[in-house]
């Protein structure tokens, strides 16, 4: 008889440690970024360009890479799936409070500039996805960790937690290289280092987005 054929399968493993190595190097580029070619970081400054990066700080690092390792947590983290839940539910209020302090920076910078507010795509679908982004939170707590959540209702959710997860963490991708790109064309930076830095930034996220994708959808 001919030998069964046998399925091709690839481990979440090594797929999750790239991502967690994408990870390290965007924060790494954005810190040289912020702190080597935009002068640093403050939330009180005349130079009110500090301010704006705490703004991309918050959001790429704080928020986007936060979420992506939330999301990775039931595959990176060798423990008992209740401990699992517990680090996917903190890294992602983590993610929630930089995002929304990030956003509020972002607000600040406007004022003391004195300009308009949310006239860009970007400051559109970085509000739309701080908006979902605390809505899924809040469902997800109240549907599996919150102790009075019936079992049927926690099953039936699930999928839709997973989905919106998902679509929302794209969507946050998305709001962050818009803001790169809009950043690049105001500065005129081309091809220079900044500019460089500001691509491998937008190039990297991409790659770290999917990483996190596979990782989620691929078997221990």
């Amino acid at each position: 008889m001919p030998p069964k054929s046998r399925s091709y399968q690839v481990s979440a493993t090594p797929v999750t440690m790239f991502a967690h190595l994408l990870a390290i190097a965007v924060t790494t580029l954005v810190l040289v970024w912020l702190l080597h070619f935009r002068g640093g970081l403050a939330f009180e400054s005349a130079n009110k360009g500090k301010i704006l990066n705490v703004h991309v700080l918050l959001t790429v690092v704080g928020f986007i890479l936060f979420a992506g390792e939330a999301i990775m947590a039931y595959k990176s983290v060798p423990a008992k799936r209740k401990l699992q839940k517990a680090f996917h539910a903190t890294l992602h209020l983590i993610a929630l409070l930089a995002g929304v302090v990030g956003v509020y920076t972002a607000f600040k910078f406007k004022y003391e500039v004195g300009d308009k507010d949310m006239t860009s795509l970007h400051s559109w679908l970085g509000m739309i996805t701080i908006c979902l982004f605390g809505s899924q939170w809040l469902l997800g707590f109240f549907s599996f960790v919150f102790p009075g959540a019936e079992m049927a209702a926690r099953g039936s959710y699930r999928p839709w937690h997973v989905f919106g997860g998902s679509a929302i963490f794209f969507l946050a991708i998305s709001t962050a290289q818009t803001g790169l790109l809009e950043t690049s064309n105001f500065l005129g930076l081309g091809l220079s280092q900044e500019g460089l830095i500001v691509n491998f930034t937008g190039l990297l996220l991409f790659l770290f987005a999917v990483g996190v994708g596979l990782s989620s959808a691929l078997p221990r």
